[in-house]
């Protein structure tokens, strides 16, 4: 698993890191019941804190994205189906990018555009 962390960036180790894992399930690059590497030895490969990668990992198992299990860490759940499962939480993300793209003087086609095509760049594979 490639994960990709930039200590000078300003969004938090934890979210960076919880973004690349999210990044390669949707993608396909991590699996329907794939093993997570402990959260020890994931600090230990990416010289973070323990405590930063299990808050990370909680933060998938909150949103339904993980399950944990004492005796075998962290999994890939089952992928979710439909659209009832567009959260709240998602379209709250979604309205601050209109929103920024709106401030941007982005329009609302080339925003869709936009969203369109990183569903389809992500759903191939296409991120790295």
């Amino acid at each position: 698993m490639l994960i990709k962390i930039d200590t000078y960036a300003e969004k938090p180790i934890y979210e960076q890191l919880r973004d690349n894992i999210l990044l390669g399930i949707a993608s396909g690059r991590l699996a329907e019941n794939e093993s997570l590497p402990s959260a020890r030895n994931l600090a230990a490969d990416l010289g973070v804190n323990f405590h930063t990668v299990n808050k990370a990992y909680d933060a998938l198992r909150r949103d339904g994205y993980i399950v944990m299990d004492r005796r075998t860490t962290a999994i890939v759940a089952a992928r979710k189906t439909g659209e009832s499962v567009l959260s709240a939480g998602l379209a709250a993300k979604l309205s601050l990018c209109a929103a920024e793209a709106i401030c941007d003087g982005v329009d609302e086609s080339a925003f869709a555009k936009i969203c369109v095509e990183s569903y389809k760049k992500i759903k191939g594979g296409g991120i790295q």
